[in-house]
């Protein structure tokens, strides 16, 4: 180390919206720690953030820096949401030495920065584990999403293996197929269903990128120095259980990662900068939605917001405008200039009229404010793992539409596991939509249920991250020390286990 002795840690985020957000809350739980950080965006995404925030959205504290390497694509749309098959192929066989040069570069720059000391990277930018190798230090990998939505990915090879995917033809996303029921998975519900795995296993091509990308971006996460997940021991036991038995290194759950910034992040009101206001939002957002929140009752209106890249068909939006506007309920609805896929969002100038007093129509927004909002009731969302622990932390029910990647098993284990979602349906229909909504905004039975459930888990999430005894609270402490020890003083995982479990019984003593 050099300068004042700081740990430095280098931050290295798959380049979307989605996995951005948990990184740069990690990132800045470090810095409350005391680590030096360098965020690493690709420079695609880096020009996006200072578009819709500006300049100032980058300049960072003199111990909290941002750094950019290539993506490896061509030039394209400066504001569009890039192909994930492609960015995923790019940073796996292109930002090695990209990465590489930005570490042997930070450890060469001027006497006031600390060498780096670890690598914290995305789960699928597995090549980070090399360049920190090459460099000496630790690598941890954050898995951004679910433990579920890991055991999902991880038992491809067994789906692969058993002749489930890929698919046999085009039919068989129609035809029932998708239905047919899969209880031996490795971690899994056994309520599970082939639909219900992450969404990369309906293709009909072997070569599929997706498909195969994940395959050996979780093959090789045993390579790290530890594993970090966004969730809490209690919500996951079977699929955490299941990542501890089959990982070599220590897996550590820290979430919900929103309590663990609350509690840790100044939010500048003693006078100091406040990095709680740096966020890594790739559109402008809109802080009118949450005075048009103002006044209106308790638990009384419907979110709407289907995440950073989504996209429907024009059918499908007038399908929930309509929905949204026969529910009877106010509702907030974040409305993305790309959500309907290769058009523009258009709504119907009936549907304005109708719903004239009682309708907020959003571009984006700083979603957690709006979910902690009195007034919100229900958050109708794509299941996404942010928005999930978001709307769960502020003790929500959600009625979902699942769309990409692990969406699907997150949607499958809210309504069947946790009992906190219900689902909309892969067909679009105002009416459901409009019954749903009133089935979970009511004050019958299943309303009444969910509502519960969904405060049991924020009870809990609270307790796993703001208490002395709580899992996620624990595995931060040690996580700290781990990814600052030479190699041969960094505990093994039944190391992490046993410490665990005599912190815990310190707390009772």
């Amino acid at each position: 180390m050099r300068a004042d002795g700081k740990p430095h840690a280098v931050c290295v985020p798959y380049p979307a919206q989605g996995h951005a957000t948990p990184m740069m809350k990690l990132a800045k739980v470090l810095h409350s720690r005391g680590f030096h950080v360098t965020f690493v965006y690709t420079e695609h995404k880096h020009r996006r953030l200072v578009r819709s925030r500006g300049a100032g959205a980058v300049a960072g504290l003199p111990d909290f820096r941002f750094a950019t390497i290539p993506d490896g694509l061509p030039p394209s749309d400066p504001d569009a949401t890039q192909d994930q098959a492609s960015i995923c192929h790019s940073t796996t066989t292109t930002c090695l030495p990209h990465l590489k040069s930005l570490l042997g570069g930070l450890n060469n720059t001027a006497p006031g920065t600390p060498r780096v000391t670890c690598v914290v990277a995305d789960s699928i930018m597995s090549f980070a584990v090399d360049a920190a190798a090459e460099l000496g230090v630790p690598c941890a990998l954050f898995w951004t999403a679910s433990a579920c939505g890991y055991m999902g990915y991880y038992n491809f090879r067994f789906l692969v293996d058993q002749g489930l995917t890929p698919l046999k033809g085009e039919e068989q996303l129609t035809n029932g197929y998708l239905d047919t029921p899969v209880a031996q998975a490795l971690g899994m519900s056994k309520h599970m269903r082939l639909r219900d795995f992450p969404s990369f296993i309906r293709t009909t091509d072997p070569d599929d990128i997706l498909l195969n990308f994940m395959i050996h971006e979780l093959e090789r996460a045993s390579r790290a120095d530890a594993i970090i997940v966004n969730t809490f021991d209690e919500f996951e036991q079977p699929a955490l259980d299941a990542m501890r038995a089959i990982l070599t290194p220590p897996v550590y759950t820290i979430g919900p990662l929103n309590f663990v910034v609350e509690q840790l992040v100044p939010d500048g009101g003693d006078g100091s900068v406040p990095l709680a206001a740096i966020r890594p939002s790739l559109w402008r957002e809109d802080r009118s939605c949450l005075e048009w929140l103002r006044g209106r009752e308790p638990q009384s209106v419907v979110y709407v917001n289907f995440g950073s890249i989504t996209t429907m068909t024009s059918l499908e939006l007038v399908e929930f405008a309509w929905g949204l506007a026969n529910c009877g309920y106010d509702f907030l609805w974040i409305v993305r200039n790309d959500l309907v896929k290769g058009d523009a969002a258009v709504l119907p100038p009936d549907f304005v009229e109708a719903t004239k007093g009682r309708c907020f129509l959003g571009s984006w927004c700083e979603q957690e404010a709006v979910l902690r909002h009195e007034a919100v009731g229900i958050f109708l969302t794509h299941y996404g793992w942010n928005s999930m622990m978001e709307g769960l932390s502020a003790g929500l029910p959600m009625l979902g539409w699942p769309f990409f990647a692990e969406q699907q098993t997150n949607c499958r284990y809210a309504c069947v596991e946790w009992g906190v979602g219900m689902e909309v349906g892969d067909d679009v229909r105002r009416e459901v939509v409009e019954e749903r909504i009133r089935m979970v905004m009511g004050a019958d039975e299943v309303g009444k249920e969910m509502r519960r459930k969904a405060m049991e888990w924020k009870e809990i999430a609270v307790r796993a991250t703001t208490q002395p005894c709580g899992r996620s609270f624990a595995n931060l402490e040690v996580l700290f020390k781990n990814i600052q020890a030479p190699p041969l003083d960094r505990p093994s995982p039944a190391a992490v286990q046993t410490g665990y479990q005599f912190w815990v019984c310190l707390c009772h003593i």
